[in-house]
């Protein structure tokens, strides 16, 4: 169960957790992501951050209100527990992909960090 009220805006949601919602909230990718889950296709955990979230920060004086903080850090925790490592960890690090999307398809401007989770001692 979400840590959230029901009252409450979600910004960021799980692979699986968006039937119903458009490409608009969830970005092109996010989308994609969400379908191919509901397919069965076998696809990484992870999750999506709402497009809404950028307006959200641009609104808010350039910074992620607490409510958007709390939400990325519940669904980091449900993807630690899913795949069963965590972000950071000096051994055995969880490693994620960050894509950047949008409703509308922009290649080439957009970002993707690849690998994030990667530290110091476990690159060793």
């Amino acid at each position: 169960m979400s840590l959230f009220g029901s009252n409450e805006k979600k910004y960021v949601y799980f692979f699986g957790e968006t039937k119903g919602l458009g490409k608009e909230i969830l970005g092109g990718k996010g989308k994609n992501l969400s379908e191919m889950v509901e397919m069965g296709l076998p696809i990484p955990s992870g999750f999506t951050i709402t497009t809404e979230t950028c307006d959200l920060y641009y609104k808010s004086n350039k910074t992620y209100p607490q409510i958007v903080l709390d939400q990325i850090e519940e669904k980091l925790q449900q993807l630690e527990k899913v795949m069963g490592k965590n972000l950071g960890d000096p051994t055995d690090p969880l490693l994620v992909s960050v894509r950047s999307g949008a409703a509308d398809s922009m290649p080439g401007m957009m970002d993707t960090i690849l690998n994030l989770g990667l530290n110091d001692e476990s690159v060793q």
